[in-house]
């Protein structure tokens, strides 16, 4: 009689259930990470409505505000305010990143960090440096590691943004403007197109000249004629509040349009997660399926033989 040889039989039907084990415990994995994915697709849905909803809303009266300064650029007025004048032979420049405060948007953060880093490389050729604000702490990370002083930064300012949380940060590039310590402030977000599509924008803030409204501003924006404006009770104080105000409404209005474009992102992201999901589940079903296939086939063979021996 031939010796048995079960021990050996034993042991491979140990590791294939053990095969079929992790296979199993994998698409569970996978399904309860879809279903998280899925959530927060869900979440990110609802909370993009409602933050194009309030940026649409903020629109109106930023086109209006810089239809206004578009006049006042082209006009001659009594008197010029601070950031209507170019500060001549400075060597830095103040930047106001906006990025988001969490991840899972997809590139939507990188594309408009890419961007900064390019516009850093061409101040660097120029002999240019940077000073930089942050909103969004996404962002601090990589300006410091750019080499750019960050001077302030803002960061958690929820699904409902107000403008007294931006006020301290900007201010301190506003005020460094207006002492004649910057060249140029520059603002950097990512503005929002439609759901599937938002892009990095690099709008120059101040000096505040009829050059960049010209490039940099849609031409349902320009005023179709020009006029001077009559300033009552005079024209500096006027003048002095709606340039800030302009300045201010600007912020507010990229960091409304990075929220919005923030949360369309992260549904798509989101919803390309759980598809991917799927198609990991199927392949891993497949595998599971096919395991469990060769391990029955397997064990009818063991018992066909056995009792063949018999």
């Amino acid at each position: 009689m031939l010796p048995c040889n079960n021990w050996l039989c034993c042991s491979d039907r140990e590791q294939a259930m053990a095969g079929i084990k992790e296979i199993r415990g994998k698409i569970s994995s996978v399904q309860n990470t879809r279903k998280i994915t899925k959530a927060m697709e869900m979440v990110a849905a609802s909370k993009m409505r409602r933050a194009q909803e309030r940026m649409k809303a903020a629109r109106p009266y930023a086109h209006k505000v810089r239809d206004i300064i578009a006049h006042i650029s082209e006009a001659n007025p009594e008197y010029y305010h601070p950031f209507m004048v170019k500060n001549t032979g400075k060597r830095t420049v103040g930047i106001i990143a906006v990025t988001t405060d969490k991840g899972l948007c997809g590139s939507m953060n990188t594309n408009m960090l890419r961007a900064l880093v390019q516009k850093f490389k061409n101040f660097s050729t120029q002999g240019i440096k940077t000073e930089s604000t942050v909103i969004g702490s996404k962002g601090i990370a990589l300006l410091s590691s750019c080499g750019s002083k960050i001077l302030s930064q803002v960061t958690q300012l929820g699904d409902t943004p107000h403008l007294g949380q931006l006020i301290g940060a900007i201010k301190i590039q506003l005020d460094r403007y207006s002492q004649g310590k910057l060249l140029a402030v520059y603002i950097a977000y990512t503005r929002f197109i439609h759901t599937m599509k938002q892009e990095p924008v690099i709008e120059q803030l101040l000096p505040l000249t009829n050059e960049r409204f010209e490039k940099n501003l849609d031409a349902d924006v320009l005023p179709k004629s020009l006029w001077d404006y009559i300033y009552e009770p005079d024209a500096k104080l006027v003048i002095d509040d709606l340039m800030v105000c302009y300045v201010e409404t600007l912020v507010y209005q990229a960091v409304v349009e990075n929220i919005a474009s923030e949360q369309s992102a992260r549904m798509v992201a989101m919803r390309a997660a759980s598809d991917n999901a799927n198609t990991v589940i199927n392949d891993l079903q497949l595998v599971y399926n096919k395991g469990r296939q060769a391990a029955i086939t397997k064990e009818l063979s063991e018992i066909i033989s056995g009792a063949a021996a018999i």
